[in-house]
């Protein structure tokens, strides 16, 4: 198994379940080393973003991923600070773009969102690298590895319990996790921007 999460509901999942089980690493690479060429490239081509601190979502949009939750409990918390942004990254399979800006509309924040599309390369790691939280409200998720490579990058996470690496992240205080709700998301969100410099700190480490 690569997560706890998953080794406790396999448990649960099979008739007759009997196994020497173990969790292993998951096995990945470091993501490139050059951080600030890639902050650099990042930045060039969002140049909007410049001075701004962002939380990023990352991942396909896809309904299951919770980006209709983030949204609300994003338009939540705008207001704690004018330089606050999302960022919306991920190629829109099945054309709900259109329909969740119109959402973004309708709860004013639609100018505090930038749709990035899908970024790779240098534009994918320079997001991570520039943002401050990682958003990831998935409804399920066998393992996130969007969520490795953030906290690779010493990028703290926001996640859902259902995100199945949920457990590890928790127990190595590698960031927040809560249920795939909008109230709890809203409050993972609120108790970020109002920990301190230290605590931030010791979630990048």
């Amino acid at each position: 198994f690569t997560t706890e999460q998953e080794r406790q509901l396999s448990s649960k999942s099979y008739w007759l379940y009997n196994a020497n089980e173990k969790v292993m690493g998951y096995g990945t690479f470091d993501p490139p080393s050059d951080i600030e060429r890639q902050r650099r490239i990042f930045l060039q081509s969002f140049s909007n973003l410049r001075g701004k601190r962002f939380f990023l979502f990352l991942s396909r949009i896809h309904p299951k991923k919770g980006l209709d939750i983030l949204i609300d409990a994003f338009a939540s918390v705008v207001s704690e600070d004018p330089s606050l942004h999302l960022v919306i990254a991920g190629p829109d399979q099945l054309g709900m773009v259109k329909s969740l800006r119109s959402h973004a509309v309708e709860l004013g924040i639609d100018d505090r969102i930038t749709w990035a599309g899908m970024l790779t390369g240098d534009l994918k790691w320079g997001a991570f690298r520039c943002a401050e939280l990682f958003c990831f409200p998935s409804r399920q998720e066998n393992f996130g590895v969007v969520v490795a490579e953030a906290l690779a990058c010493g990028l703290p996470v926001a996640i859902s319990e259902p995100v199945n690496i949920s457990i590890e992240v928790a127990n190595s205080n590698a960031g927040l996790v809560f249920n795939d709700s909008v109230v709890a998301t809203q409050h993972a969100l609120y108790q970020w921007l109002h920990f301190t410099k230290a605590q931030k700190s010791v979630m990048r480490e």
